[in-house]
């Protein structure tokens, strides 16, 4: 069947903005062929609630499965569902987030339905039988395209890759029943700890203002606060040197060994453009760059740069993007 069906994730009782990514490519990839949209959702009772948000983006049916055990994620109840789901709904693609909480599922699932899947896609089209997509390798220095001819075709989605579109369908919600009995999964999360307080998260911030050495100390970071705070709706991250410095916390990290980003817009302060930090976030929409070193490697692959020193260029900045948010 021409099929296809999204997990949607939630957390703290909410939907996450990668759930509507992942129904919005759900959407893409079901019209190619005429098919539907079923998007699948997880949580404590009263979680049926958000069916509606799924519909706005594309989703014909949501299925749900409510539980007082689900109020957080259950690594082993979400994929002994979706992948009992894939198999009776015979489903010709699924579609998870590569997300912390997707990285951990999509490849439960691939394994229990005995195929290949296709992770941090960026791009993707369908074919008569096949899905083929666009995935960054060796340390996102090259774009690999990738077939997947198995059935169901299974990847996960850089979060931003897909931006969500409003698509309105029927959004028919149908109760199931989880396919593992909560009380009997081997791992339970317990608690979780939310970030500062305030902040966009990195995954789904529009705009991320991203600070490096070149701020040269830890006090001096309270510039790329001010920035952020300038935009409104920006997160913070920084490089893997800043946070192993102990100036930022690891959570904040972007690149190879920390978090993958695909904002609206990534600014990069002070950064000097090492592969490792690339492979975190060259694939935001828009690059600006601040750094006084024009040979640095980040101007490679930035939109715009500004050549001078963060300390007197980022205030400049700061009051500029101010100034033009009292007219909006």
């Amino acid at each position: 069947m021409p099929n296809v069906l999204a997990f949607a994730e939630t957390r703290a009782g909410e939907l996450r903005k990668v759930a509507l990514e992942a129904v919005s490519a759900g959407r893409t990839l079901a019209d190619a062929e005429g098919g539907e949209v079923h998007a699948l959702m997880l949580g404590a009772p009263g979680i049926a609630s958000k069916a509606a948000q799924l519909a706005a983006h594309g989703a014909d049916v949501v299925l749900v499965v409510e539980h007082p055990a689900l109020a957080n994620h259950s690594p082993e109840v979400a994929a002994a569902t979706a992948a009992a789901r894939a198999k009776e709904g015979a489903y010709s693609a699924l579609v998870f987030s590569a997300s912390a909480q997707g990285k951990d599922l999509a490849p439960r699932v691939a394994a229990k339905l005995g195929v290949p899947m296709a992770s941090d896609v960026l791009a993707f089209e369908r074919s008569a039988s096949d899905v083929t997509v666009k995935h960054p390798g060796y340390a996102s220095k090259v774009l690999q395209t990738l077939t997947l001819s198995a059935k169901p075709a299974l990847l996960s989605l850089r979060p931003g890759a897909v931006p969500p579109a409003p698509n309105a369908k029927a959004g028919r919600v149908e109760s199931i029943a989880p396919a593992l009995d909560p009380s009997q999964a081997r791992v339970v999360v317990k608690e979780l700890l939310p970030g500062r307080s305030g902040k966009p998260d990195l995954g789904e911030a529009p705009v991320i203002v991203s600070g490096g050495r070149g701020l040269r100390a830890a006090e001096n970071f309270k510039l790329v606060e001010e920035l952020a705070d300038a935009f409104g709706n920006a997160a913070v991250g920084c490089t893997r040197a800043v946070a192993d410095d102990g100036w930022r916390p690891q959570s904040d990290q972007i690149g190879q060994t920390g978090r993958t980003v695909s904002p609206q817009l990534y600014v990069a302060v002070g950064i000097s453009g090492a592969i490792q930090h690339l492979a975190g976030m060259r694939t935001a929409k828009t690059i600006v760059a601040i750094n006084r070193d024009k040979e640095a490697p980040i101007f490679k692959v930035a939109d715009y740069g500004i050549v001078g020193d963060a300390l007197e260029v980022v205030p400049a900045l700061t009051a500029a993007v101010r100034e033009a948010k009292k007219g909006h």
